[in-house]
Formats: structure tokens, sequence, C-alpha cells
């Protein structure tokens, strides 16, 4: 059979499907061709693995191998396709399985288009509200649709040979010490500004790492966020605090690094489940997001929020303008943290 799977667009969601995928790949992969169907800047989340037989890359602006929306069409109905699971949970892209011709479109019954759906998932909810529920395991339960038996719940990554000449060449230009190793901080947010912790709460964190706990800390950055993290490590004002800033940046590199490290600090997005992927212990930093959503159930994963009265709200920028739910989560309370998993695990 012809099996497609629509990846999810977002770093962190392509990394929660991999239970899915390594479910789907295990049941059908021996004698079946599994395709991924996803967003060209979601593809290296996947370098190194070997969930598909082959990968397709779409997108509304394409380059190079990229398709349009309307060559993928074509190109499903040329191949055909016997199953398409949909882990995206747009009405896109299940009419792009609809006039792909797939025989069998597996997904959930929202975002107005069931009816191009053949096999339909209940999302969980109540009073006709979503309520918070862990990706993952929505994520599995779609492979559970397809045939395939219960699969763990753990998250795995792989890194290439690539990446970690890459990272080799980051640890000799920045002067790291394999030694003393390293802590990790992510600051990202792509999501929106609302996720984000201050620039000065991540410096001072990281200055107590490096003058109390004897570890470098390397500030992970993607090319957004270059400036963030370029100004976390000047103002740590701490000698063994380097960043990512002035390097040259990719997706494999920051798999590299995080796979290296003696913990990951993170704010809720897609680097932080890298480090659940390569065993690595972490502490996320919650704000406007409900836990529950991207719960991976990893046992060295410290999840840190503050209540506030007016949330976890969903929303990506603060809609009261004081970003409470970040601003209160004291550095104190973070560092209590870290301490805590650098002594259970290492």
């Amino acid at each position: 059979m012809n099996i497609g799977i629509f990846i999810p667009n977002w770093i962190g969601d392509a990394v929660m499907a991999t239970p899915a995928l390594r479910a789907l790949h295990n049941h059908f992969g021996s004698d079946n061709t599994l395709i991924g169907i996803m967003k060209p800047y979601v593809a290296p989340v996947y370098d190194g693995s070997q969930w598909f037989n082959e990968r397709w890359l779409y997108d509304l602006n394409p380059r190079g191998q990229c398709m349009t929306r309307k060559e993928l069409i074509g190109r499903m109905r040329k191949l055909g396709f016997d199953i398409v699971l949909l882990l995206t949970n747009s009405l896109g892209t299940a009419l792009i399985a609809w006039l792909g011709g797939a025989q069998e479109r597996i997904g959930y019954a929202r975002d107005m288009r069931s009816a191009l759906l053949t096999t339909r998932l209940n999302p969980v909810k109540r009073g006709g509200i979503l309520l918070p529920y862990p990706t993952l395991d929505s994520y599995l339960a779609l492979a559970y649709a397809a045939g395939c038996p219960a699969e763990l719940s753990r998250i795995e990554l792989q890194t290439t040979p690539d990446d970690e000449l890459r990272a080799e060449s980051v640890w000799i230009a920045l002067g790291l010490s394999k030694e003393r190793g390293h802590v990790t901080l992510n600051s990202s947010g792509a999501y929106g500004a609302a996720k984000l912790w201050p620039d000065e709460h991540f410096a001072r964190l990281a200055y107590l790492i490096a003058s109390e706990c004897g570890h470098d800390v390397l500030v992970l950055c993607g090319p957004a966020e270059r400036k963030r993290a370029e100004s976390i490590a000047r103002l740590a004002r701490h000698p063994r605090v380097f960043s990512l800033a002035g390097q040259e940046l990719s997706i494999g590199l920051t798999k590299a690094c995080v796979r290296r490290s003696k913990l990951l600090v993170s704010t809720d997005s897609g680097p932080r489940h890298f480090a659940a992927a390569f065993g690595v212990p972490v502490i996320s930093l919650f704000g406007p997001t409900h836990i529950a959503w991207s719960d991976t159930h990893y046992s060295r994963e410290t999840h840190l929020q503050i209540p506030v009265d007016c949330g976890p709200c969903q929303k990506p920028v603060c809609p009261l303008k004081h970003h409470k739910c970040m601003k209160d989560l004291s550095v104190d309370l973070v560092f209590r943290a870290v301490l805590e998993q650098l002594n259970t695990h290492n």
C-alpha cells in the first residue's frame, strides 16, 4: 500500500508525532510505502530518522524540490494513496487528501472537514469546547485508527553525522568545555510573545548556573532570535555563558547541542521536545498555554507554571499587556528546579 502522512506544521508538534510515526513504521513499514508530506521548514526535524520511504515537501511559495498544493494533489493522484493520515487539523490538508484521491482519509472531525474524511475521530470536548489533551496521544490515536497496535509514548529523534560535525566546530569556535559540560537555554517562542520568559530572567539564570554550578551555558536560537540570544549572553556578564547568535544556524545544530547537554531550560516551544527525544533532563517554563496540550509523559521533565487569574489564556500575545504569567515566574524558582534536576540526573 501507499500510505501518506500529513505532518504537523509546528516543530514541537512534529516531534510529538514521532511515537505515532514509529507505530506506523513498525506496523506498515516493511511491506508498504510510507510517505511523509510536510512543509520544508519541518523536514530537518526528521533528518537521520527512518520513518518514511519518501518525504514530499509542499508550500504556498515553493522552492527547489518543494511542490505547490496543486502539484502535490497531482502527484498524489498519479501515485494513488490507499491511506492518508492527517496529523494536521486543518480543512486545507483534508481537502488536499480528498482531491488527491486517497481511498481512506483518517483525521479528527473538526474545522468543518468531517465530510472529507472516511474515518473520523472525535476530539475531546465538553460543551462543544475542546479540552486540553496531550497532542502526542491524539496522534497515536490516529495511528491506532489505521490498525497499529499499542505503542510507547516515548518520543525520539536522531542527529546526522553532519549535525555532529557542525556542533563540534561550534564547540571549538566558542571555546565550550566538554569537561565542565553545559546547560542549554532555549528562549524562543514562535507561537507568540506571550510564551517568552524575560531576557533579564534568562540572563540571571545563566549567571547562576555558570557561577554556582560550574557548567558552561549555551543560549540557543533560531534565525529570528539571534538578537535575543545575544542579549541574554551579554546581560549574564559571565565568561562561561555563550550563545549561538553568531553561528550558522540549523535545526540539526540545535538538536546536536541539546543532545550533548546536561540539562535544557526552555520556554514552551519546539526545541523543548528535543530534550525528551535524546533523554536529556528539561525544565519547561509555561505561561499562557495549558501544560496538558504538550505533555509528553517524560519522566525527566519539570513543568513550571504560576497560577494567574487570567490564564492560561492560550493567546499568542498577552491581551492584558502585563504578561504576569511569565514575568512573575521567578529566577529563584527556576534555579531551584535546575539544582534539583542536576543533582538528580547528573
